[in-house]
């Protein structure tokens, strides 16, 4: 019996819009040099491929290096008109690397501020670019610890957008992310919700924003799944045993349905019951055809099949949140 499955794959430009990110092999994906307009070229050809794939949500966010532009010229090119696709972007991150890989010791890729004097200001840019195809505006990595959910002056200020007809949402990441979630659905200016949307981080090695995700869904909220193959280490690039080993469930799992490990993974986000979106983060062709293929498998994957594999790759969030915060810019 097949799966009925209501959400379905979106596009991350995290990995296109820059020269220099966390995803294994990321450095293989993109032009020599770094070109600008060569690498705007691949950006725009992947996003065609998505579309002709019958994938309509895109991400971007003011930290993503020229993705917002990326995306605006290929609107442009293409003659999407407002409405023809769905997009995203998020404020409170700064992008500081300046087109460069390599920095010096001490010096980040992206600075994080969640002021108000940021999301003026960030807000105003996204919407010089984007226009009225922005359809969500969220908070980037929102945390307990940031403050931004404490915020009276930046949660006001949201409630003013939210109220022009622009939705408004929050992307949270960490190990805290359920209770940053949990805070979310408590702030209300007016009587509503300020927020109806929110992009976490769920995988098959870290799933435990689940539940919360689940109370976010059951709350009207659009659920958006970012880092389904865990930037990179749920795809071939990654050697470690617990993924790369052709024993495991997840390899014989691809193997017996004719797909790479990366679909199984984007499938097991998408039959989700909480799940609206699942982003795929892909940076070339081969990689949107491939993460594209869990659309289909996801209707073949059974509950049973899921929890095993999960059990088997499901790491403490502590850990997984380690691991990822010493992936390097490449």
């Amino acid at each position: 019996m097949s799966n009925q499955i209501a959400a379905t794959l979106g596009l991350g430009l995290a990995a296109l819009g820059r020269p220099g990110y966390i995803n294994l092999g990321h450095a293989d994906d993109l032009p020599s040099g770094h070109d600008v307009q060569q690498m705007q070229t691949g950006a725009h050809e992947v996003m065609d491929r998505a579309r002709e794939l019958g994938i309509l949500y895109f991400d971007a966010a003011r930290s993503y290096g020229r993705a917002e532009q990326f995306l605006a010229t290929w609107l442009e090119s293409r003659n999407i008109g407002t409405g023809g696709v769905t997009v995203a972007s998020k404020w409170g991150y700064a992008y500081t690397a300046d087109w460069r890989v390599s920095l010096p010791d001490g010096q980040a890729h992206e600075i994080k501020e969640h002021s108000l004097k940021q999301l003026n200001k960030q807000f105003a840019e996204s919407q010089q670019l984007l226009g009225n195809h922005l359809n969500l505006y969220q908070i980037h990595s929102a945390t307990l610890d940031s403050g931004v959910l404490a915020n009276d002056e930046v949660l006001d200020r949201l409630a003013e957008i939210r109220d022009t007809g622009l939705q408004v949402g929050l992307s949270v990441s960490g190990p805290n992310q359920a209770e940053t979630i949990s805070r979310a659905l408590e702030c209300k200016r007016n009587g509503k919700d300020v927020f109806c949307a929110v992009q976490a981080t769920w995988n098959l090695l870290e799933p435990s924003a689940g539940s919360a995700l689940q109370l976010a869904s059951q709350a009207g909220w659009r659920v958006i799944v970012k880092e389904g193959v865990a930037n990179g280490r749920l795809t071939a690039r990654n050697e470690e045993p617990k993924v790369a080993d052709k024993n495991n469930l997840l390899q014989q799992f691809a193997e017996s349905h004719g797909v790479t490990i990366d679909a199984v993974a984007l499938a097991s986000a998408l039959v989700q019951p909480w799940a609206t979106i699942v982003l795929s983060g892909a940076s070339t062709i081969d990689q949107i055809e491939s993460n594209a293929q869990a659309m289909e498998l996801a209707s073949q994957l059974q509950p049973d099949q899921l929890v095993t594999m999960q059990n088997e790759l499901q790491e403490p969030a502590s850990q997984y949140w380690t691991t990822r915060s010493n992936l390097a810019w490449n």
